[in-house]
């Protein structure tokens, strides 16, 4: 199976092409290409952002020489919220299945208060209950009459999921799943143990810095903070009076944030590129630390407000291409509180590919969409098609699961296949699906002359 991961910033898109065979996941396709029409993690051209979309496939295609049977694409927590929700179910055989796992978290969803014009992105089950046995990590297989489930619902506006799913349409693609960026960075730079004890991640792009808390098996809290590496290059045009495009380049070439402050470095004026100033490298480096800084101010206010701040045992993870700035590592710990601090690319130990890419923070979310579309997600989840995923499905094909599932319809469909056992004379229950029972109510009469007959022959043939 070949996966395409797309992450669709702000300021630059890139895709990944990784093949999953009995070896393992590999990465055998990238590329990078500008982003344009998309500001601050919303779409607001769809013509160019799908341009975009389609530069980057394409060069990731002719790299790996592959088609991809699943795309898989990020959506930024710029326009996402997030509600909790538990669902309850009883156990009628006492024993907890795929089934009813299913039927728990589908009333999770079902009980939760969503806002109007919302979508469903993530139901991420972060706690089980079986009786009075409470925090269970996985309640399959376990015996019981009442489970109970406590979910983090991750929601989007629905024109902003519409606005996503047209712009990789106009790419000649299709959109299998929806993933919070957040969450993909996330699948690809933690460990078990930064997962067990509680992490904050920081996905710090070009435009947006997307945060997520990361308890146990599952993210229990995302929010962003649209300010990224971006705003450092307008704070050094600004302050520099030199163009963007400039401002991009000393930004990438000074990027430290301390350099030899009697250093000179000449740069194009604005509006007059042929002028050149004379600029010391020490303004440039306090333009950028002062930028930094009170970006890393803000995401530890953000924090602070957090009900789990204090509940997160492994520290904050960096990641992204803003942690480039060469000293970032060493300014946030006391703005953070002195919380251990981790500069993370994607784990090398999930995937395998070209170091280059591994070794690139700002690759982390196209990675981690790859590694979703493989399996590497939360033990249970309904995805953005509120399709149950759970681990180990690529492998376990005994369970299949319908994606319209719900607990209403399960009651339904179990009512009629005894209507239809018992009352095999009745023209309604001539078939055993919902499907084919609908047809035969529209079907005409005369078409339905000799049901007694098909009737009579289904009762017989069960002897």
């Amino acid at each position: 199976m070949n996966i395409l991961g797309i992450d669709l910033g702000s300021t630059q898109t890139c895709a990944i092409i990784a093949q999953k065979d009995e070896e393992g996941l590999k990465i055998i396709g990238f590329a990078k290409a500008k982003t344009n029409g998309v500001k601050k993690g919303a779409i607001t051209n769809i013509e160019l952002a799908s341009k975009s979309i389609e530069e980057a496939v394409r060069s990731a295609e002719m790299m790996s020489g592959v088609h991809y049977d699943k795309v898989v694409v990020s959506i930024s927590g710029a326009y996402t919220k997030s509600v909790d929700s538990i669902g309850v179910v009883n156990i009628p055989n006492h024993e907890i299945g795929i089934k009813e796992i299913h039927r728990a978290v589908s009333t999770a969803k079902h009980t939760a208060n969503l806002p109007s014009g919302y979508e469903i992105i993530h139901v991420l089950p972060y706690n089980f209950k079986v009786n009075d046995l409470e925090h269970v990590d996985d309640p399959l297989g376990m015996s019981g009459n009442r489970l109970e489930v406590s979910t983090h619902i991750v929601i989007s506006q629905e024109s902003h999921i519409k606005n996503l799913k047209k712009a990789v349409e106009l790419a000649d693609l299709r959109v299998d799943n929806i993933v919070l960026a957040g969450y993909a960075s996330a699948i690809a730079c933690l460990d078990d143990s930064e997962k067990e004890l509680g992490t904050v991640l920081i996905d710090m792009g070009g435009a947006i810095c997307d945060m997520v808390v990361h308890m146990g098996n599952s993210i229990r809290y995302n929010d962003c903070l649209q300010i990224g590496s971006i705003n450092i290059t307008q704070d050094l045009s600004m302050a520099l009076h030199t163009p963007l495009k400039e401002a991009e380049k000393i930004k990438l070439n000074y990027a430290a944030l301390s350099q030899q402050p009697n250093s000179l470095i000449q740069i194009p004026s604005m509006g007059d590129e042929r002028k050149v100033n004379d600029v010391s490298l020490d303004i440039i480096s306090n333009v950028i630390y002062a930028r930094a800084e009170e970006t890393l101010m803000i995401l530890a206010k953000i924090l602070s407000d957090n009900r789990y701040s204090n509940a997160i045992g492994a520290g904050v993870v960096l990641t992204g291409g803003m942690t480039k700035l060469a000293g970032l590592d060493e300014l946030a710990p006391s703005i953070f509180d002195n919380k251990s601090i981790r500069l993370a690319t994607a784990r090398k130990d999930l995937i395998m590919g070209f170091s280059e890419i591994f070794n690139d923070p700002e690759n982390t979310c196209a990675i981690g969409l790859c590694l979703y579309g493989a399996g590497y997600f939360t033990p249970y989840e309904l995805d953005s098609n509120e399709k149950l995923r759970y681990k180990g499905e690529i492998e376990n094909f005994n369970h299949k699961i319908k994606p319209d599932f719900t607990p209403q319809k399960e009651v339904q469909e179990e009512n009629e296949i005894k209507n239809d056992f018992f009352n095999q004379n009745s023209q309604e229950n001539d078939t055993i699906t919902l499907q084919q029972e609908q047809l035969d109510f529209n079907e005409p009469k005369q078409k339905q002359e000799g049901m007694f007959s098909k009737v009579w022959h289904k009762i017989m043939n069960q002897f």
